[in-house]
């Protein structure tokens, strides 16, 4: 009976996807190749777009079909430039921000093509979040000023799905390596629910992030981890499961929702909101009030309710709290659950703004860990510490440093304050043996 439970279960986390549609298959290249689907928000394939892929003494520009469809056949596998021709783009689209007009792409395999994508909006270009957005103001602390507010609203990304993954690890002690694909799963969600079934965005968002909460949290606690607890299977066995779960979940969402970057609809194209340098899209301010609802929420709910102090409990001694009378696997599927929520409104979050693809999850995990251990493993308060410097540390990077490389800029700072304090911001100091 529980094994049927779980079928039916795992079923209903895959019945949304199953409606996504993928994207339209291109011939096969003849060799290493870069290539992609440009498509309006209403998901019209865009014709005659000019994309130029340049590296290693090559250079070739083609042009979108009918159906926006592009590809560029290369000499040998390698690191190289995509830049789209913005003059090309139909009128009424554009980029999410000026800076994506130009990427790099590095091609490791001779028999599978490297998919990119360009996310487009209807009409002139919005500040982005997270995603190196266009400075606002003019000269050197016009930019400062601009980059440090984008870098809050980054900041409160990561600090969605940093606050989630140290709940689980305080509880369970796993290091989640699939928890990049909650943020995915909130984002594709959004899009099912927003595009395919046709709510209004404003009704999708929160109908998403509760079946992210049901299908990440719940579904897969009760599918997954839980069965794993009962057979006492150790934390370095757990760590690999959730890897081998996290590449399962990517593909699994790049078969059933194809390798473009698609926008969510209802705020594209917003025009800022200028106060003194900094520009502000009202998009990117709701997103922002909800971010920041949802981790006062949280953390009432940790310092407040019996639940959260039994989730206190559970984080400082399973067994006591077991004995105490508390039902640790209740508290251990809540965590799950709000975990799952918050990483599932973060997906959203960096959505809105950059597009939803398979690849969501995967481009954050890593500034996630990030967060967590800056701020000091196991501790909500540390995680969201933590995330918040990383997302200023991003944004403002980009003054001294090409905007390619700002990701490696905050891991560098990571290094450091770990050199310095290696249980973090918030971390406790643990004596090991």
């Amino acid at each position: 009976m529980i094994k049927r439970v779980r079928v039916a279960l795992l079923a209903l986390l895959i019945a949304p996807l199953l409606s996504l549609s993928p994207a339209v298959a291109q011939d096969a290249p003849s060799g290493p190749a870069i290539t992609g689907t440009l498509e309006s928000p209403g998901g019209e394939g865009l014709a005659g777009v000019s994309i130029t892929v340049e590296g290693n003494g090559f250079s070739e520009t083609v042009t979108s079909n009918e159906a926006g469809e592009w590809q560029v056949i290369l000499p040998d596998t390698g690191a190289y430039q995509v830049t789209l021709d913005v003059s090309t783009l139909p009128e009424g689209i554009s980029l999410t921000s000026e800076d994506r007009a130009v990427t790099s792409a590095t091609v490791i395999s001779r028999e599978r093509p490297k998919r990119i994508g360009f996310p487009l909006v209807e009409g002139d270009a919005p500040a982005a979040v997270g995603g190196g957005g266009t400075i606002g103001g003019a000269g050197f602390w016009g930019q400062a000023a601009q980059l440090t507010v984008d870098g809050l609203a980054f900041g409160l990304v990561i600090a969605l799905g940093a606050v989630g993954l140290s709940l689980v690890y305080g509880t369970t002690k796993l290091v989640n390596f699939a928890h990049g694909e909650l943020l995915a799963l909130g984002g594709l969600l959004a899009y099912f629910f927003s595009v395919l079934v046709g709510l209004p965005i404003l009704v999708a968002i929160p109908v998403a992030v509760l079946a992210s909460a049901f299908l990440g949290g719940y579904v897969q606690n009760l599918v997954v981890w839980k069965p794993l607890r009962k057979r006492g299977t150790g934390l370095t066995a757990l760590l690999v499961v959730s890897i081998g779960l996290a590449l399962f979940l990517q593909y699994l969402f790049l078969f059933l929702f194809g390798g473009r970057t698609r926008i969510l609809p209802g705020f594209a194209g917003q025009a800022g909101i200028n106060i003194g340098p900094i520009a502000v899209t009202p998009r990117d301010m709701i997103a922002a009030v909800g971010a920041v609802v949802l981790l006062a929420l949280t953390f009432w709910w940790l310092g407040k309710t019996q639940s959260g102090k039994a989730t206190r409990a559970v984080a400082d001694n399973p067994a006591l709290a077991s004995a105490s009378g508390i039902n640790v696997e209740k508290v251990i599927t809540t965590v799950w659950v709000i975990a799952a929520g918050l990483g599932g409104y973060a997906g959203i979050m960096f959505a809105l703004s950059n597009g939803v693809s398979w690849q969501l999850g995967v481009q954050l995990l890593l500034l996630i860990f990030a967060g967590v251990i800056l701020g000091g493993l196991g501790t909500a308060t540390g995680a969201l510490i933590g995330s918040l410097i990383v997302g200023v540390f991003i944004q403002l990077s980009v003054l001294f440093i090409p905007s390619e490389l700002k990701y490696v800029g905050a891991l560098v700072v990571l290094i450091i304050v770990l050199l310095v304090r290696p249980q973090g911001i918030l971390g406790r100091k643990e004596r090991v043996g």
